[in-house]
């Protein structure tokens, strides 16, 4: 028999037919609005909206009313300051870049949450996370694609653990969002016609260093880019402003495109380079998650993908310690990043992940 649920409610509509659709399985849900941050209510960085504004706790509220569940916003401002600002700009500062959506998934979402979800009698969290969770021949839960490839959202799910998994529902994973919007739609949600969020909330210009500067009030001093002979090519605006791969914004005149290449964080220098510098079959990761099993014996081969948006490409992956894994792409991948997750696949089932160092 359903239990109790606790729907993470984002004001989005995803989060919204999720509460729908636990509701129609006979779940008791209470949602829940995290307030993570001080953003402006409506403030839009002109590319998309963000999320975790006031007028989103609203529209989360107007839903469960609708659906006549309680709705409650949880301050969680401190340790999403502290779990997921912290940790970017301490990545920024070591010359890696981050991405804050996976922390905040693997420190608020299920983590934080989960253990309010505990503490006001709910056995399960859903989310509008677009990806699927299932039970192996083992009793092993799986993680897995959405069924709709263009808005799978397992990448940033890789760290969930089996406890966590075994008590976690994806309520949209095996539909389409203009299925999503036409539910929200035939229920008289007033979010129906959302937009998705697409930018950092807490970045919502994408200025990234001028956000960092202007949090920890330090200076990031300039500092020379440089071939890879170590000719001065010109001067950089501090190293928290650049990440591997970047073409625009440089300022540094040359008779043929340059991308960063390299940062150096003990000289201060940005090594720049042609296109063919940005590519290696090779790379490291640590803070690894492993979910079909619990250690990964002898090589493997499988697909991984070094960032969100890319398509899974073939690779052999060995652990090489308790906690680090290294990848063997067949082919060289442009721009492995620090600080970005790489994610194995077998199929549409997630092997797990980690950190790249």
């Amino acid at each position: 028999m359903p239990g109790k649920a606790l729907i993470a409610m984002s004001g989005g509509v995803d989060s919204s037919v999720a509460a729908l659709l636990m509701q129609r399985e006979g779940y008791d849900c209470l949602g829940v609005t995290m307030k993570l941050w001080d953003g402006e209510a409506g403030q839009d960085s002109g590319g998309g909206k963000t999320c975790c504004t006031a007028d989103d706790a609203m529209d989360a509220r107007s839903v469960a009313m609708r659906l006549g569940m309680p709705c409650y916003v949880f301050n969680m401002r401190e340790e999403f300051s502290r779990q997921v600002i912290g940790r970017f700009i301490a990545a920024y500062e070591a010359g890696q870049t981050p991405n804050p959506c996976i922390d905040c998934n693997r420190y608020l979402k299920f983590g934080l949450l989960w253990e309010r979800a505990a503490v006001l009698g709910c056995d399960t969290l859903a989310t509008g996370h677009y990806a699927r969770i299932e039970r192996d021949g083992s009793g092993r839960w799986l993680l897995k694609k959405a069924a709709g490839p263009e808005k799978d959202q397992s990448y940033v799910l890789y760290m969930l653990t089996q406890e966590q998994l075994a008590h976690t529902r994806f309520p949209l994973g095996t539909m389409t969002k203009d299925r999503v919007r036409a539910l929200a739609e035939k229920s008289g949600f007033l979010n129906a016609r959302k937009r998705d969020s697409q930018d950092i909330c807490f970045v919502p210009d994408g200025d990234y260093a001028a956000f960092i500067r202007r949090t920890t009030g330090r200076d990031y001093p300039a500092g020379d880019f440089v071939d890879e002979r170590g000719k001065v090519l010109g001067r950089h605006r501090g190293l928290i402003g650049y990440t591997i791969g970047q073409r625009r914004g440089l300022g540094v005149a040359a008779d043929r495109p340059l991308y960063v290449c390299e940062k150096r964080m003990d000289e201060n220098t940005v090594v720049l380079g042609g296109n063919e510098r940005l590519f290696s079959r090779r790379l490291r990761a640590d803070h690894i998650n492993l979910i079909p099993f619990d250690r990964l014996e002898g090589t493997l081969r499988c697909k991984a993908r070094v960032r969100y948006s890319q398509t899974e490409q073939p690779a052999s992956v060995t652990q090489t310690g308790e906690d680090e894994l290294e990848v063997l792409f067949d082919e060289p991948q442009r721009a492995i990043t620090a600080g970005q997750a790489v994610v194995l696949y077998d199929g549409d089932v997630v092997i797990g992940g980690g950190t790249i160092i």
